[in-house]
């Protein structure tokens, strides 16, 4: 199990970006966190994958482990050797590569080379269309070509637990479909321990088994994906339905804010 206990994240030494932050990602299951742009959500993963560092952050409260072991004092290459990697939002491919130097590059924890040609060729299994382009350059892939190579790349560390940031982002409804389907794939085929960051609430939910919803730092509602999806505040302002089952305008989440609060 991914264990997030109690965390809080400071950048600068002065900025509190996290306030006590708790959730599980149980082993073989897909959890997603949800929540507004400037929730939080991306610096929860930072904080597991050791990034914060980065970007002049640190965990000064709580702890992040697997399995009972300490993450967050790790670097973030010892973080992808304990089995923990994380797909960026933007599909941050090296450009200037080709699809396989890509997926090589994601192997760099990796000795056993023989290993990672069995790699390559099992993500060529899953992401068929990255074979066809495999000596071309990344950057002339389309957006959903270069989604799945981010996501094979990581797969190349051989992770226990992967981390995506924001999947769908940018991408056609149809691609949007097949990169959850393959989510799904992977926790199914993989045992994949899967902590989804998305912004597409409908779709994280109709895959994840457990969700989170963030806001201003904190864990305001967490459960089983269905009951979310059956929540009134989740309906109304992720999935953007109201009581009736008409769609709403999300020029009223300020108001709503201000109105109704899930910490109170």
């Amino acid at each position: 199990m991914l264990a997030l206990n109690n965390i809080e994240v400071v950048y600068d030494g002065v900025i509190l970006v996290l306030k006590g932050i708790s959730l599980f990602a149980e082993e073989g299951r897909i959890t997603t966190l949800l929540g507004a742009n400037g929730a939080g959500k991306t610096t929860t993963l930072k904080a597991i994958s050791g990034l914060l560092r980065t970007e002049r952050g640190e965990v000064t409260k709580g702890s992040v482990e697997l399995d009972g072991t300490r993450l967050d004092r790790l670097p973030p290459h010892a973080v992808v050797k304990r089995g923990v990697t994380q797909v960026f939002e933007g599909r941050r491919v090296f450009e200037n590569l080709t699809v396989q130097d890509n997926l090589i590059a994601g192997a760099h924890t990796r000795r056993d080379f023989a290993a990672v040609r069995e790699s390559i060729e099992r993500v060529y299994d899953i992401f068929p269309p990255l074979k066809e382009r495999r000596y071309q350059s990344s950057g002339y892939l389309s957006g959903g070509e270069q989604q799945m190579l981010v996501i094979g790349r990581a797969l190349m560390s051989e992770p226990r637990v992967i981390l995506l940031d924001e999947p769908s982002l940018g991408l056609a409804p149809l691609l949007v479909e097949e990169i959850f389907g393959i989510i799904r794939r992977l926790r199914e085929e993989r045992s994949l321990t899967v902590l989804l960051v998305e912004q597409n609430a409908a779709m994280a939910l109709d895959i994840a088994d457990h969700g989170y919803v963030m806001e201003n730092g904190r864990i305001v509602l967490e459960g089983p994906a269905e009951t979310l999806r059956q929540n009134s505040d989740i309906k109304e302002f992720y999935l953007g339905l109201n009581e009736v089952g008409a769609r709403k305008s999300y020029r009223d989440l300020k108001h709503y804010r201000r109105r109704k609060r899930w910490l109170s």
